[in-house]
């Protein structure tokens, strides 16, 4: 019996412990995300106040979203000045 046992232990710990491990993969794996950390540095250098309190009342990702959608905006008028000019 006691064979069986230590036989069982011996089978089912790879399996348990990769089990284990795989979650803690998609636990960590957001939390790996450098590019938002640059992104929220890079928002909050350039944010306007209405896009800082999006921030605080909505949270970062409608924030991020308005504040990209200006940088573009802002950007298409630039490149629009630029050909006009040339």
């Amino acid at each position: 019996m006691m064979d069986a046992m230590i036989l069982l232990l011996t089978l089912t710990f790879p399996g348990v412990l990769l089990a284990l491990m795989m979650a803690m993969e998609r636990v960590e794996a957001p939390l790996r995300q450098e590019s938002l950390g640059d992104e929220l540095v890079a928002f909050l250098d350039s944010a306007r106040p209405d896009e800082v309190e999006t921030l605080v009342s909505q949270g970062l990702a409608p924030a991020l979203d308005r504040y990209w959608r200006r940088r573009s905006l802002r950007h298409r008028l630039l490149a629009r000045r630029l050909a006009a000019r040339g």
